[in-house]
């Protein structure tokens, strides 16, 4: 049985966050493409790095946790319009359809050349994966389900170092938990995204999608976000601080107060420990309080993004590798060094190409502009084409 009209419409506090995620993913990945610092050293390591350039790699670490926290969020608001039988097929069709996105369109946009003697799995791999086990989690009791996800995020540190014995059972140990490549054979199958703490923050989204039923007053889903956005940023400190629990690598002392604080905050996210899950979620949820609480979603362009999220996605990496190659030829160097093998930053014919900082904004506000009125054409056709069932998959 459907549910009342109201109930299918899109929340624009959620599309404003989704917006924002996709813009400073779209830096990050223009860092990669275009700062020449990238391909010499972490943006994260202290020893190396600059206030600016850390900070501009730390914001942009909230982009995978939102993305697939708000998915989560996503399915719960097409499950209104479906029963849990409708909602786990449709959660089946989208999670292997974003699989093959990833490992064939998405694959091409990062290298330019579809080579499957490796493949690497990142952020959307990790989004099918976790709607695949949705489908069935769906139909668990809520505060079991709630408990499963609690313990993937909080506990997976525990088996940090943990190896199973055995071909098989390391492999798909390695798939679930274990950031790096797994060699078969002559093929290499790169897991940058291990699915085990992912899963378990959307199965935390799809609830969080509770709160925005038209039956849960607003000043209730107000303060339910501040208290427990807050929450967990002050138990993060907490628990960061006695270097205790939740991150592999402890924080030290630095040469000065403003580096011991970013090693206090330099948490990892490959694959995403419970204290770099704490640092992104606890803001964003006091992110969405102050979005909805003072009516931010005035600002359009960012809804308009976020409601065509996969489609800004895919467009992106194409536009900046297409860019960056034109960059490198015009720099003196061979368009087949923008054909990558592995990573862009270990490239190793691209050693001496790339920009300062100041360009990388430079760039990335570019790209933007020129997406911008794509997403809202596409934005537009959606809405006008409603009964093409094909757009929900872009």
């Amino acid at each position: 049985m459907k549910q009342p009209h109201s109930t299918r419409n899109r929340v624009q506090s959620i599309d404003w966050l989704r917006g924002w995620v996709m813009l400073t993913m779209t830096l990050d990945h223009t860092r990669d493409y275009f700062h020449a610092d990238a391909f010499f050293y972490e943006p994260t390591d202290l020893s190396q790095t600059t206030f600016w350039i850390f900070m501009t790699r730390f914001i942009t670490h909230f982009c995978a946790p939102v993305f697939v926290l708000l998915a989560g969020t996503s399915a719960w608001f097409v499950g209104q319009r479906k029963n849990k039988r409708e909602l786990s097929f449709w959660l089946l069709k989208r999670g292997f359809w974003l699989i093959f996105l990833e490992i064939t369109v998405i694959k091409f946009a990062w290298a330019f050349k579809l080579d499957y003697r490796v493949v690497t799995v990142q952020v959307i791999w990790a989004l099918g994966a976790g709607m695949i086990t949705l489908a069935g989690l769906i139909h668990l009791k809520k505060y079991l389900a709630i408990a499963i996800a609690l313990i993937m995020i909080a506990g997976h540190n525990l088996l940090d170092g943990f190896q199973p014995q055995g071909e098989i059972l390391t492999l798909l140990w390695n798939i679930i938990h274990v950031f790096g490549p797994n060699q078969i054979g002559s093929f290499t199958f790169f897991v940058a995204y291990p699915v085990v703490p992912w899963l378990g923050l959307m199965l935390l989204g799809y609830y969080l999608g509770e709160l925005y039923h038209p039956d849960f007053g607003k000043q209730r889903r107000l303060r339910i976000l501040l208290i427990s956005g807050s929450g967990i940023v002050i138990f993060f400190f907490a628990l960061r601080l006695s270097n205790v629990y939740g991150d592999p690598i402890p924080w030290e002392p630095q040469k000065n107060v403003l580096f011991t604080y970013l090693s206090i905050i330099n948490v990892s996210k490959y694959p995403p420990s419970l204290l770099y899950l704490m640092i992104t979620i606890g803001p964003t949820l006091i992110v969405l309080y102050i979005i909805e609480k003072f009516r931010l979603t005035e600002f359009k362009p960012l809804v308009v993004i976020g409601r065509v999220p996969m489609f800004w996605y895919i467009l992106h990496i194409y536009l900046i590798h297409l860019v960056a190659l034109i960059a490198a030829m015009l720099t003196g160097f061979p368009a087949s060094a923008m054909i990558i093998d592995f990573w862009v930053n270990e490239q190793h014919e691209l050693q001496g190409y790339g920009f300062g900082l100041g360009t990388v904004y430079l760039v990335w506000l570019g790209i933007c502009l020129v997406l911008y009125p794509l997403s809202q054409w596409y934005n537009q056709y959606k809405s006008n084409n409603r009964d093409k069932w094909w757009l929900s998959y872009l």
